[in-house]
């Protein structure tokens, strides 16, 4: 899986999404310009020390994402799309992508990619969520429908004696 964010603004948001892919194994692409450096203290310490364990790509631009991916399957998450993220389906190699916290993706590229915009259903006073909290919930969306391949999906309690 691929997570892409297009010009993210704010470098705490980007650092949890930095987590989250370390721990489902996800690449994390960013597209320039970014709000922040990448060596800010804010995205390291959101992304604690798992940012070493990151595979991320950064392009000058949306068209050399495009170029440095061909073929990439884009599902676009956006307030304005008229399928809800669980329509879709994933596939295992897909790009998820997200757009800036204060505009989202530019609708001239929403366009080209209608049939795969989707949208996490919220109340309609409420503009959007999160955008750590956004790449969550479809991420693990599209890790589900691909059966979390890769992922440990069972945890093992171990009797401890409490002492009250």
């Amino acid at each position: 899986m691929n997570i892409v964010l297009l010009e993210p603004e704010i470098p705490a948001n980007t650092g949890n999404i930095g987590r989250t892919c370390v721990a489902t194994g996800t690449s994390l692409h960013l597209i320039q310009p970014l709000g922040f450096s990448l060596d800010e203290k804010q995205l390291r310490r959101a992304g604690l020390d798992y940012w070493p364990n990151l595979d991320v790509h950064v392009y000058g631009d949306f068209n050399e994402f495009l170029e440095k991916n061909p073929g990439a399957k884009i599902y676009m998450a956006t307030t304005k799309a008229k399928k809800i993220y669980t329509e879709a389906r994933y596939e295992p190699d897909c790009f998820l992508m997200f757009g800036k916290e204060s505009a989202g993706i530019p609708e001239e590229i929403l366009l080209e990619y209608q049939e795969n915009c989707v949208r996490i259903p919220m109340n309609e006073n409420i503009r959007s969520l999160n955008l750590s909290n956004s790449v969550a919930v479809v991420l693990y969306e599209a890790l589900r429908q691909n059966d979390f391949s890769h992922m440990q999906l069972a945890g093992e309690l171990h009797r401890l004696h409490w002492k009250g």
